[in-house]
């Protein structure tokens, strides 16, 4: 079966093509699916999308004219897909719904830490040739509160981890990990409590509808003064304009985000901070999570070729 790769990273290629194997006829492009690119798709029975690919209705009727029948998104997140169109043109769509936790989750304690020992900081006066101390000073996570927006995954795994440096665990999310609490000392609270007794907040849901802008004006004014807030999950869940308010009074002592809104304005404002630590969307780059969201796109292929469905449908 051929495949068009849309949106695709570099350092992917090697990756989907072992685990191919030769057994997949795949075509490489750069560009993102959009109204400009998806005359591509013509020829192939299967595409494959990224975070950044538009797969709007109009699109997608452009696919399904071209004879486009499925398309696996090397993401868990399928959002940027109109899916109740694809169900009415019958194109199948699967994702990678789950791959390495503690790619993420140890990414989120590496932001965290960094954060608080403000080594970023310690590395541009080391640069000037300034070597004092006195900015630099952080706080033990020994003993400290943190709240933990989404358990299940590579929130589940950020719990383990922190649980170990010794500190207290309040969790938010739509589903209790009865695993996970059979394992850790955590509690499960409401959002509003997670914002009021938390030192830390360290967000790592997946979004839905109905939680967007769940961190706004209202939820930092319930915050402790001078918190760490850190957000990889999704970008819609951050009011940021709220947020930066937020880092002007002071409720926020630092905060980290590996998403976040696009806006030029919004985004040329938060990175204007010294004390917010922005990355690439590079949570989830390991090893062992490229392999499998690798294996997991040819897998799905594979399953569409042969047996005509996938077990990782989205619908």
């Amino acid at each position: 079966m051929k495949t068009l790769i849309y949106g695709l990273l570099e350092f992917e290629k090697n990756f989907l093509e072992k685990a191919a194997n030769g057994h997949q006829k795949l075509v490489y492009i750069n560009s993102s699916l959009n109204d400009e690119t998806v005359d591509l798709a013509k020829g192939f029975e299967a595409i494959s999308l990224y975070r950044n690919d538009i797969a709007s209705a109009p699109i997608l009727k452009k696919l399904y004219i071209l004879g486009v029948k499925f398309i696996t998104i090397r993401s868990n997140s399928f959002d940027n897909i109109e899916v109740s169109m694809a169900i009415a043109l019958g194109i199948k769509i699967a994702n990678v719904p789950y791959f390495s936790p503690y790619s993420i989750a140890e990414y989120a304690v590496a932001m965290l830490l960094a954060l608080n020992r403000k080594l970023l900081l310690a590395q541009k006066l080391r640069r000037n040739g300034d070597y004092r101390l006195d900015q630099l000073i952080g706080f033990d996570l020994h003993a400290k509160t943190i709240g933990i927006v989404g358990t299940q995954n590579s929130g589940a795994a950020f719990a383990k981890i922190m649980s170990g440096f010794g500190c207290k665990l309040l969790a938010f999310d739509r589903e209790e990990n009865k695993n996970l609490k059979n394992e850790i000392e955590i509690s499960y609270t409401s959002l509003e409590a997670i914002c009021e007794h938390s030192d830390i907040i360290v967000v790592l849901s997946v979004s839905n509808r109905n939680s967007e802008y769940i961190f706004n004006e209202t939820t930092f004014s319930k915050m402790k003064k001078g918190m760490l807030f850190i957000n990889l999950a999704r970008a819609n869940l951050v009011n940021t304009n709220d947020l930066n308010k937020a880092l002007d009074q002071g409720i926020l002592s630092a905060a980290g985000f590996d998403v976040y809104e696009l806006e030029d304005a919004l985004f040329l404002n938060l990175q204007s901070y010294p004390n917010v630590l922005i990355s690439n969307h590079q949570r989830f780059m390991t090893n062992e999570a490229l392999t499998e969201i690798a294996n997991t796109t040819i897998a799905n292929l594979n399953a569409w070729e042969f047996k005509g469905i996938s077990t990782n449908e989205v619908y």
